[in-house]
């Protein structure tokens, strides 16, 4: 019975230091900004395709996602990232710019242990598993579409 009731004191307090959300502007800010994320990618792809009109649209997706990447990496070190997620809640993280940045904000968070502890080794404490799961269950897809394939 003591236990019980050391157990909801916790729980009380432990809701009363949680930060309240406003569920309908966060998914307001999410959408917008998301959206905002993805038209800057077509801008940058359109952009692209008009400059070099001789490159197809394969390519020009390839150098897109590139220049997202890039831009994501650059605000998170300059720590703007980390305030448009604030903001934004998931609208930032779901497009490839949030993968990016959660790779980039763990290396910049621990570079004071040095290149190889620090920065390459934290690099994946996030999207490792990420990385992990993507790669096997593509290969798992493949080899069942491989087996299907035979009969």
């Amino acid at each position: 019975m003591e236990d019980k009731q050391r157990n909801l004191q916790y729980n009380r307090y432990v809701n009363s230091k949680i930060p309240k959300t406003h569920p309908w502007p966060t998914l307001f800010y999410s959408f917008i900004v998301g959206g905002l994320i993805c038209v800057l990618g077509q801008g940058i792809n359109d952009i692209i395709m008009v400059l070099f009109p001789y490159m197809s649209q394969a390519s020009a997706w390839a150098i897109t996602l590139i220049v997202l990447i890039f831009l994501a990496s650059f605000l998170t070190g300059l720590g703007i990232y980390d305030q448009i997620g604030k903001f934004a809640g998931g609208g930032s993280i779901v497009p490839i710019t949030g993968f990016s940045n959660s790779i980039a904000s763990p290396s910049i968070e621990f570079k004071s242990e040095g290149i190889i502890y620090g920065i390459c080794v934290k690099m994946f404490t996030i999207a490792g598993p990420v990385i992990v799961f993507g790669t096997v269950s593509s290969v798992l897809v493949g080899f069942i579409y491989w087996i299907i394939g035979m009969f």
